[in-house]
């Protein structure tokens, strides 16, 4: 799970904790209305950065 107190990220980090939670990154960015390739772009930066 993600963490974070930096507003302008917050709500990319709570779309990465939901489709953690949901163990479905498709159905997270459905559920977000957020384009899935966004998702994987911010996701491959967090994971590059933490």
């Amino acid at each position: 799970m993600y963490q974070t107190n930096n507003p302008i990220i917050k709500h990319k980090i709570g779309l990465l904790n939901l489709a953690e939670e949901l163990n479905n990154v498709s159905k997270a960015c459905k559920i977000r209305e957020y384009p899935e390739i966004r998702f994987i772009a911010t996701r491959n930066l967090l994971t590059m950065v933490g």
